[in-house]
């Protein structure tokens, strides 16, 4: 196959694995009743007037499946931290004793967990408008190379290999999502 048809493919296979990698982190962000300290991943602290992640300010921490441990690495940090994790729009209430910080996760209600399943579901969507934008761009740049000689039963099985990829990431996310959905609605 052409080397630049080649390149093309490649790089469609790259933006939708990009789109596969992001929706897995996204999908870690939505929790599921279990306390993970994946939850605090995007709480940023305000470390002496720069904005740094938590993981990077204190040691975050699971002892028990509903609760989440951050022990600050300095006792002066405790403040900050807990004012981060309130304004994180989490819904969580730290609870600090002066050493470590604790964060009680409460049992998902019905409602909630409806919720955070269609909040998983527009994310799996986001990801598959990803891997579909990525496949019409690739298929554009193919239907170009047509004009600078490439022949049709080329651009033909490229289009059809990329069709492929994209079937096969929309059946991974369609499996995250109903891995995600069973994890969310098991009490």
């Amino acid at each position: 196959m052409n080397e630049e048809v080649q390149m093309y493919l490649e790089d469609a296979k790259e933006k939708m694995e990009s789109a596969m990698d992001h929706l897995e982190k996204e999908l870690l962000k939505i929790r599921a009743g279990k306390a993970s300290p994946s939850m605090l991943n995007g709480v940023m602290v305000d470390y002496y007037g720069s904005m740094t992640p938590l993981a990077q300010v204190a040691n975050v921490s699971v002892p028990d499946p509903r609760t989440i441990a951050v022990q600050p690495w300095e006792r002066t940090m405790i403040n900050p931290i807990e004012k981060a994790i309130m304004n994180s729009n989490l819904g969580f209430n730290p609870d600090n004793n002066g050493e470590v910080i604790r964060i009680n996760i409460p049992a998902l209600t019905e409602e909630r967990r409806g919720d955070l399943v269609k909040q998983s579901k527009a994310e799996c969507e986001n990801a598959k408008v990803s891997i579909r934008n990525a496949r019409r761009d690739t298929n554009v740049e193919l239907k170009k190379l047509i004009k600078e000689g490439l022949s049709e039963d080329l651009e033909k099985d490229a289009e059809a290999e990329v069709q492929n990829m994209t079937d096969m990431f929309g059946k991974k996310i369609d499996d995250l999502l109903v891995a995600k959905e069973k994890d969310i609605m098991t009490i």
